[in-house]
C-alpha cells in the first residue's frame, strides 16, 4: 500500500506509512513534538486521540498546551487523574462528572459522591500525592467503545449509579471509555496519550455541589484543580493567584472606602465619597473625549412602557434579565439597555444625510436581573452605568465609523496603562433577529475595519448580540489577565423596528444603520478592573486621594492649612491630617490610603515655606518650595 500524505500547518508535507498511528508518526518524524503533542485535529474537525490511525490523505494540526483545545484536553485529562487518585484512596467514592471550566477556583473540577466520608482542605495534599504517583508511572491512556447496553451493564455491576444515569440519557447507540492502568471512566475524549505528561498540578478548592445542580438531589463533593505541563508554569500561575487575592477589588474597595454592598439591595453597589470621585473622574474623562469626537450627550428614562421593549425585541430575547413594574395599570420595564430610548430621541424629528453620522452618547444606568449565585463585587452587579453611544450612519459610512471607534477605544485603554489587547468578532447567535443579508453585510464591515487597521482577531462563533455581530476588545492587566470590556455592534434590525429614517441626497427616505459602542463597557466593572490592575495605587489624575498632608506637631498646623488651601484652589484632591499622632503613624496611614503623595510638614518646612514629600511606592523623601511642588504636580497631570 502507498503511504498517506499529511499536510502540516506550515504547508509542509510528510508521508505516513499505512496503519501507523499519529503517535507513532510523531515518534519517528516529528520528535520535537514527543512530549508536547496532546491530540490531533484532522482537516479542521474536532480533535481526536494520537492513537488514531489516519485512513486518507489529510491536513493535520497537532495540538499542544499552547492552544485552547490543547489546554482543555490537558485539563480534562488531569480531572481523570484526580478521579483515579480519589478512587484509589477511597474505594467507595463514586464519580459523577469532571468538566473543564473557564471561570472559577480552577481549570477543572470533579463532582464525587464520597458516601459518609467528609473531605476537608487538609485532604487535598494526600490526593495530590496519589496523583503524583500515577504520573510517575507514566501509564498509557487507552480508549475503547461499548454498546450502550453493555456500558450500562458494566457500570451497574461496579455500583456506579451516576454513570448509569448519564448513559441512559444518551441518544447514541455506543459510548466511549477512557482509562489508565486498571482504572477507567466514561468519557468522549480525547485525552493525553499518557499520564506522564501531566507533570504539574494543584488542587485549589473543595466545596459542595448538588448532582445536576438540583437541590432535590444529593450533595456531592466538588474538588477543583489547575494543571500545567511543567512546574515553572504552575508556580507562575500560583503567584498570580496570590497577587490577585491581594488585589481583590472587593477587599481593596473596603480598605480604601470606595464602595460597599448592603443587604437591603443585594447586587446594587453603594458608592462612597472617594468611590464617587473615582466614578465621576472616569465619567468626566470619557464625556470630554466623546465631545472632542463630535458626540452629543443625551439622557433617557429608566422606566419605559412594555410596548417599547416588545418593539425593540428585548421582550422576546432578553425578558428573563429584566425587571418590571406597573404604572397606571399599564406594564412598564426598567431598562436593561439604553438603545431603544436613544432611538426614540433620533425619531423625534427628521434628519438629513448631511447630519450623519449622528453620534449620541449616554452614561446610562441599566438594571439587569442576575442570579444571586453569580453576583461578584463590581464585576457582576444588577445595576451599572454603560458609557454607551449609538451612532446613526448611512451604509457607506459603517466601515470608516468602525475604524474611528477602534482608534478611540485603544486611545482610552492606553490612557489607563493598558497596552496589550485581544480582539474578537462575535458572530450571529442562534437566537437573533434580522435578515441574512443584513447580518452578512454587518459582519463583513467588522472584518474589513479590523483588517484595514492591521489588528489581529479571533472569531467567537454564535456569540454576537441578538440584533447584530460585534467586535469585542479584551485588555491585558498587570497580572496578565484578559478582561472583555469594549464592544462595537452593527444593527440593521432596530432602525427598521422603530421605522427610523433620514432624507438622503436623492431626496428619498432611507433607514440608517445603528452602531452600538461602549469602551469601558460598564463604569462599575471597569473600576473593579482598575482597582486590581493598579492594586489601588491609582495614577495621580485618577486617584480619589491625590495628596495627604501630615504634620509633625501641632505647631505646624497653621502652615499645613495654608498648603491645604493652596492645593484645593488648584483643584487637587487633598486631605489634612492634624491628629496628635507620631509622624510615622501618619505616614503609614497615608500609604494605606494609597495617597499619591504624602506631604510631611515640620519646623524646616514651615521656616522655608517648603514641603517634604514622599511619592507612593517610593521610600525616599524630597523637599521642594511649595510653588515648585505645585508645578511638579501640574506637570505630572500633563
Amino acid at each position: 500500500m502507498e503511504p498517506l500524505l499529511l499536510t502540516l500547518p506550515d504547508g509542509s508535507k510528510k508521508e505516513i506509512p499505512p496503519g501507523q498511528s499519529f503517535s507513532e508518526f510523531i515518534q519517528q518524524s516529528l520528535p520535537f513534538l514527543r512530549d508536547k503533542a496532546l491530540a490531533v485535529s484532522i482537516d479542521g474537525a474536532n480533535p481526536v486521540d494520537l492513537s488514531t490511525v489516519p485512513k486518507t490523505n489529510a491536513t493535520v494540526e497537532f495540538l499542544t498546551f499552547d492552544s485552547k483545545p490543547g489546554k482543555e484536553i490537558f485539563h480534562h485529562s488531569t480531572a481523570h487523574l484526580l478521579g483515579m487518585a480519589v478512587q484509589s484512596l477511597w474505594s467507595h467514592a463514586r464519580l459523577t462528572v469532571g468538566p473543564v471550566i473557564e471561570n472559577g477556583p480552577g481549570f477543572f473540577f470533579y463532582d464525587i459522591d464520597m458516601g459518609d466520608t467528609i473531605l476537608h482542605p487538609d485532604d487535598l495534599p494526600k490526593i495530590e500525592a496519589k496523583m503524583a504517583e500515577i504520573v510517575k508511572l507514566d501509564l498509557g491512556v487507552k480508549r475503547w467503545e461499548l454498546s450502550k447496553a453493555e456500558a450500562i451493564q458494566k457500570f451497574k455491576s461496579e455500583n456506579e449509579p451516576y454513570k448509569v444515569e448519564l448513559i441512559q440519557g444518551f441518544d447514541s447507540e455506543s459510548v466511549s471509555l477512557y482509562g489508565q492502568g486498571d482504572w477507567y471512566d466514561l468519557c468522549r475524549g480525547p485525552h493525553v496519550p499518557r499520564t506522564g505528561l501531566l507533570k504539574a498540578f494543584k488542587l485549589t478548592a473543595i466545596s459542595g455541589a448538588y448532582w445536576k445542580a438540583d437541590a432535590k438531589n444529593k450533595m456531592l463533593t466538588r474538588i477543583y484543580g489547575v494543571s500545567f505541563p511543567n512546574k515553572k508554569l504552575l508556580d507562575e500561575y500560583l503567584f498570580i493567584i496570590e497577587e490577585a487575592k491581594k488585589r481583590d477589588h472587593r477587599k481593596l474597595g473596603k480598605e480604601l472606602d470606595l464602595f460597599s454592598f448592603q443587604d437591603e439591595a443585594p447586587g446594587f453597589p453603594f458608592w462612597h465619597p472617594k468611590g464617587t470621585v473615582l466614578w465621576n473622574t472616569l465619567a468626566d474623562y470619557i464625556r470630554e473625549e466623546c465631545f472632542q469626537r463630535g458626540y452629543q450627550e443625551i439622557k433617557t428614562p429608566t422606566i419605559l412602557n412594555s410596548s417599547l421593549w416588545k418593539r425593540s425585541g428585548h421582550w422576546d430575547n432578553f425578558r428573563e434579565n429584566m425587571y418590571f413594574t406597573e404604572i397606571d395599570e399599564a406594564d412598564f420595564a426598567v431598562k436593561p439597555m439604553n438603545c431603544p430610548g436613544c432611538s426614540l430621541v433620533f425619531k423625534n424629528h427628521m434628519h438629513s444625510y448631511r447630519e450623519l453620522p449622528l453620534r449620541y452618547m449616554e452614561l446610562g444606568t441599566v438594571h439587569r436581573h442576575e442570579l444571586s449565585g453569580v453576583l461578584h463585587g463590581l464585576f457582576r452587579v444588577r445595576a451599572f452605568t454603560q458609557d454607551d453611544a449609538h451612532i446613526y450612519a448611512p451604509t457607506d459610512k459603517i466601515e470608516p465609523e468602525v475604524e474611528d471607534i477602534i482608534d478611540f477605544t485603544f486611545s482610552v485603554y492606553k490612557k489607563f496603562g493598558f497596552n496589550e489587547f485581544k480582539t474578537f468578532i462575535a458572530t450571529r447567535p442562534e437566537k437573533s433577529q434580522g435578515s441574512d443579508e443584513d447580518w452578512e453585510l454587518a459582519t463583513k464591515a467588522l472584518h474589513d475595519a479590523l483588517r484595514k487597521k492591521g489588528i489581529a482577531y479571533e472569531i467567537k462563533e454564535g456569540e454576537g448580540a441578538f440584533y447584530g455581530p460585534k467586535i469585542e476588545f479584551n485588555i491585558k492587566d498587570s497580572l496578565g489577565r484578559h478582561w472583555q470590556c469594549g464592544t462595537v455592534q452593527i444593527d440593521f434590525s432596530m432602525p427598521n423596528r422603530f421605522e427610523l429614517e433620514y432624507t438622503g441626497s436623492d431626496g428619498k427616505k432611507h433607514p440608517p444603520v445603528m452602531i452600538h459602542r461602549a469602551i469601558y463597557g460598564s463604569l462599575e466593572r471597569f473600576i473593579g478592573i482598575l482597582i486590581e490592575h493598579y492594586e489601588g495605587k491609582f495614577p495621580l489624575w485618577l486617584n480619589p486621594l491625590q495628596i495627604q498632608i501630615a504634620t509633625v506637631a501641632e505647631s505646624h498646623s497653621s502652615y499645613a492649612k495654608e498648603v491645604f488651601i493652596a492645593l484645593k484652589e488648584k483643584d487637587f484632591r487633598v486631605e489634612l491630617d492634624l491628629r496628635n499622632e507620631k509622624i510615622g503613624s501618619k505616614i503609614r496611614d497615608s500609604i494605606l490610603k494609597r495617597a499619591s503623595y504624602t506631604l510631611i510638614l515640620g519646623d524646616k518646612e514651615v521656616e522655608s515655606k517648603a514641603v517634604s514629600y514622599r511619592k507612593l511606592g517610593e521610600e525616599k523623601t524630597a523637599t521642594l518650595p511649595k510653588d515648585e511642588f505645585l508645578a511638579l504636580l501640574t506637570k505630572e497631570l500633563g
